[in-house]
């Protein structure tokens, strides 16, 4: 950990409380205010809960604020995971006897739709000198520190990685104690790395750089290349519905067709545009190539893109000439998927914490 920048952070982060008190006193209101109110759940309020309260359960979180329609977010939840088996699933992950870190991998494995930054934060209120919040802001102000390992896809979130970032938060929230900052706990920690940390590795762009996370090249195991492959499926369906698609993954778009993504905007009584999207992180593209190809015969398709990294783009270009024209196949980087995802989360991060739009609307 790189301790100058660690220290003098902190110096900032003391000075800044003593002459802006109103709005530190605020923000650290909030934080209180979203721990009693998670930790009024207890085991048996969570297996009872409704359905309504448990869009204000979801509805609370920060890590939701991308979300408008906070509504549609919970129905599809209870949709894809069953309310019953959704509520058992959370009271395991926050008052199970297992380890943090085999709750961790088990809950990310058996529920769909929630990710490691929605249930770091549950944890993080559930029992906060334990666990710490591990979001994107986590992982650009630890990179910014220095602290290495930090997780870059999605498959590199596992339980092992939480314990040893809510390790290090620890070792931070014990610094920050030195330091003379009373009542701390690693939701104090996320809210120094929000407010002072943040800021900072935003101005230093070649820090994102030093994130360790192994290639796309050098994945050699076919659990990672598939882990991969679900990701960036993910993010394109989840990029389609914050831009206002009608977004599936796996979808029969035409016979013997069974695409990876697909974006859907109808269009008033004329029928609809769909935009085709298949990914590739190893292996054949022959059947890509096959399924873009056949995906152009449903008359509604109006473009077909091809997902890769940059070695495995050209390729696709080259194998794919005289059976898609070029001027038909589109292609997309992989890694400016993930960086579109991240832009697009901010944006609307920003966007809806004006709250222009009420929830009932």
């Amino acid at each position: 950990m790189n301790t100058a920048r660690l220290n003098s952070a902190i110096s900032e982060f003391m000075t800044n409380r003593k002459m802006r008190t109103d709005y530190y006193k605020n923000n650290w209101d909030e934080r209180i205010s979203q721990k009693e109110f998670y930790q009024a759940f207890t085991r048996e309020k969570l297996l009872t809960m409704t359905e309504e309260e448990f869009l204000e359960y979801i509805s609370k979180l920060w890590s939701m604020i991308i979300w408008g329609n906070k509504q549609y977010v919970v129905d599809k939840l209870i949709a894809d995971n069953g309310f019953d088996n959704l509520k058992k699933q959370l009271v395991e992950l926050l008052y199970g006897n297992a380890p943090v870190e085999k709750r961790w991998d088990s809950f990310l494995k058996t529920v769909k739709g929630l990710g490691p930054a929605t249930i770091s934060e549950l944890l993080t209120y559930a029992n906060p000198e334990e666990y710490v919040i591990l979001n994107r802001t986590t992982i650009q102000c630890f990179t910014y520190l220095d602290i290495p390992g930090m997780p870059k896809y999605n498959y590199q979130y596992t339980g092992k990685k939480y314990v040893e970032v809510c390790t290090v938060a620890k070792k931070i929230a014990a610094v920050l104690r030195e330091a003379g900052i009373e009542n701390i706990d690693l939701l104090t920690v996320d809210y120094f790395l929000w407010d002072e940390v943040l800021p900072l590795a935003e101005k230093n762009p070649s820090d994102k750089k030093t994130q360790v996370a192994p290639a796309k090249e050098n994945l050699v195991t076919t659990k990672e290349s598939k882990s991969l492959h679900e990701e960036i499926k993910e993010k394109l369906v989840a990029i389609g519905e914050l831009l206002g698609f009608e977004s599936r993954a796996e979808v029969r778009i035409t016979a013997g067709a069974v695409v990876d993504a697909v974006w859907e905007a109808k269009i008033g009584n004329m029928g609809k545009a769909i935009y085709v999207f298949e990914v590739q992180s190893r292996g054949s593209i022959d059947s890509l190539i096959l399924n873009l190809k056949k995906a152009q015969n449903n008359a509604a398709v109006q473009a077909v893109v091809a997902v890769a990294d940059e070695e495995q783009l050209a390729r696709i270009i080259k194998e794919s000439k005289g059976v898609i024209a070029e001027e038909d196949l589109r292609t997309w980087d992989s890694e400016d998927v993930l960086a579109v995802y991240d832009a697009l989360v901010r944006a609307h991060e920003s966007i809806n914490k004006l709250a222009l739009v009420p929830e009932s609307f």
